[in-house]
């Protein structure tokens, strides 16, 4: 089973949660660590650990991304890593794959699964190297993970909704 190394350059976290219940809010993690232990021809048998510090996002407005990381959402200072870690990995159709594995958010953690909509390679590449990427998406409830801030708007409704959608974008590095 070969070892992959995400490239960190080119490697990234997006999350989208509904504001005021008519927009979204978009966030981006760059730089996201970690390894995928996979043979594509047997997917089945891989694995996936991704390690993402918690505070290390951006939605490009100060206040906002100061908040997020405060107690209310994700408690940086108390919690300084978000880790994921593969449990079973499914093959479901040509390049497309379900990735069972569990979250740990804020200290806790659940079940979540990582819908690989593409898997793409292995390549090799003009640096003597060898890569293989793919882009993966979810939804998590961020109240699962005690993350439940919010703030009552007149006539109903929430501020902040419950449920974040995450997208993750991987260049992985084979190592030799």
């Amino acid at each position: 089973m070969a070892i992959w190394d995400f490239e960190p350059g080119h490697s990234s976290a997006e999350f989208a949660v509904r504001h005021m219940m008519v927009t979204w809010v978009r966030g981006w993690y760059k730089n996201l660590r970690g390894q995928l232990y996979w043979d594509p021809k047997q997917p089945g048998d891989g694995a996936i650990e991704v390690e993402i510090p918690a505070g290390g996002f951006t939605t490009e407005e100060p206040e906002r991304d100061a908040h997020l990381r405060s107690v209310d959402f994700l408690d940086v200072e108390h919690f300084p890593v978000i880790r994921y870690r593969s449990r079973q990995i499914e093959l479901t159709g040509n390049r497309k794959l379900h990735v069972h594995g569990e979250l740990m958010l804020r200290g806790i953690t659940r079940p979540v699964t990582l819908e690989v909509d593409e898997c793409l390679g292995p390549v090799d590449t003009p640096f003597n190297n060898t890569r293989l990427g793919f882009l993966a998406h979810t939804r998590i409830n961020r109240e699962d993970f005690g993350a439940s801030w919010d703030s009552p708007m007149p006539g109903g409704g929430r501020v902040v909704g419950k449920y974040v959608y995450i997208t993750l974008d991987i260049e992985a590095i084979r190592r030799d």
